[in-house]
């Protein structure tokens, strides 16, 4: 009898630890949305030297191209998903104003997945945005991939599933 108690109580504690471990993996893989008011702590999230290749999204609710290549940025995301050295990061410009109604409503109606900063830095975006790119007019979307704090790429306006993922796949 003290056999059976001793394997009972083995595998209870092998169920109840195995729960711990998934709970504090799904808390760990929490959704960040933010608002920054500070330009630097947006770029201190893609700008580290991890050997992790960032995938940095200019956008917003209110641009209608932004919006219309999420889909894709959502598929990419979930096809590198497994991949520890990828990380998507989503910068939205909407107003500060809007990240709990407008910004948070998008995200939990289209499944935005990545983690979403709200830039409301508008006062000194004449000093950021070229530090992104000196050839960026300012136009959104606009996307930057970035590893150990080097920016490998840049582009503004919409790009494609296919040219996203050829350009990932180039610098993994």
């Amino acid at each position: 009898m003290k056999k059976y108690l001793f394997i009972g109580m083995i595998a209870c504690s092998s169920i109840l630890f195995s729960c711990q471990n998934k709970q504090h993996a799904v808390a760990k893989a929490e959704q960040q949305i933010a608002l920054s008011t500070d330009y630097n702590e947006v770029f201190n999230v893609f700008m580290k030297n991890d050997d992790t290749l960032y995938v940095v999204n200019f956008w917003a609710t209110w641009c209608k191209p932004c919006v219309e290549e999420l889909p894709d940025f959502m598929k990419v995301n979930k096809e590198f998903s497994n991949n520890e050295h990828f990380n998507m990061v989503l910068v939205s410009l909407d107003k500060a104003a809007d990240i709990d109604t407008k910004v948070k409503d998008f995200i939990n109606q289209n499944n935005i997945t990545p983690d979403v900063y709200v830039l409301s830095d508008n006062k000194r975006m004449n000093e950021w945005i070229p530090k992104i790119s000196r050839h960026w007019s300012g136009g959104i979307p606009a996307t930057a991939i970035y590893k150990n704090g080097e920016q490998l790429f840049f582009k503004e306006g919409k790009i494609s599933y296919s040219d996203l993922k050829t350009t990932i796949n180039k610098f993994k």
